[in-house]
């Protein structure tokens, strides 16, 4: 019978970092209890650790510091364990493709169900939810990246898909002059008619936020094609819709941008 310590050392040995319970078992003929205790004493040993109940992590020497490998490394089996898609996307999709000025303090994650955030060691993961049918619509390979690591790759949300995530979710983006921000660092680098095309599946409001941001920043090209889209709008919408004004009368003096159909509730930073 093999060991719980040598069946890590197997996989650390083959390029492989991970494994579920029921691998283990298959490969160890250890009864359920007797795997539960082993692995117990080597999480304790911080050889050992647990993104989610039945999916565990080998941790090399150098891991033990910071708890666990990049999430990079692991999310995509991770989340074949649970059956799920998935992409990286805001403040990690935002540096992958270049912003240097956000710090990506937690590895954000988008899937269609509702997941629990965890913590593994220092690192924090969120799960962002979007609705199945508009993740379905926007999670394919012509709109995603990949960030290659030892163990292979894992998705990520590719520059014109990153800039209406952050702009969707700019709440967790590091609010609205966070994305204005990332929106001038990596907006010049969005293919226009991959940004119309994405545009057509994703909820109105955050592309003309997106158009406004862009033509903002001095992105004209990749701007102008998302107008068309902000004329076929029915309301005026707010720029940043965590201010709630004071009183409803504040409302009508807001700037109102009528070419992306927005008022103006919040002055936008840009560093250069």
């Amino acid at each position: 019978m093999t060991s719980l310590d040598y069946y890590l050392d197997e996989q650390l040995s083959r390029g492989r970092a991970y494994f579920s319970r029921e691998e283990a078992l298959e490969g160890l003929g250890l009864s359920t209890e007797a795997f539960i205790a082993a692995a117990g004493r080597l999480a304790r040993k911080h050889r050992l650790a647990s993104p989610r109940r039945g999916f565990y992590l080998v941790l090399r020497p150098e891991d033990r510091i910071s708890g666990a490998p990049d999430p990079a490394c692991w999310i995509d089996p991770l989340m074949k364990y649970l059956g799920l898609d998935y992409r990286i996307s805001l403040l990690r999709a935002a540096a992958f493709h270049g912003s240097s000025h956000q710090a990506a303090m937690v590895f954000q994650v988008i899937v269609p169900k509702q997941l629990r955030a965890l913590d593994i060691g220092r690192h924090q993961l969120q799960f962002i939810y979007q609705n199945p049918v508009v993740f379905t619509k926007t999670n394919l390979p012509e709109w995603l990246g990949r960030i290659k690591n030892e163990a292979g790759y894992a998705k990520v949300a590719g520059v014109e898909l990153a800039l209406l995530d952050c702009t969707r979710y700019f709440h967790k983006a590091a609010g609205i002059n966070g994305l204005a921000q990332i929106v001038k660092d990596i907006g010049a680098s969005a293919n226009p008619g991959n940004l119309a095309r994405l545009a057509i599946v994703y909820e109105s409001t955050a592309v003309r936020r997106l158009g406004y941001l862009l033509e903002r920043a001095g992105h004209s090209r990749q701007a102008e094609v998302l107008e068309s889209f902000a004329r076929k709008a029915k309301s005026m919408k707010l720029l940043d819709p965590s201010i709630k004004p004071l009183m409803q009368s504040a409302v009508k003096e807001y700037e109102k941008d009528t070419k992306w159909m927005l008022m103006i509730n919040e002055t936008v930073e840009i560093d250069d």
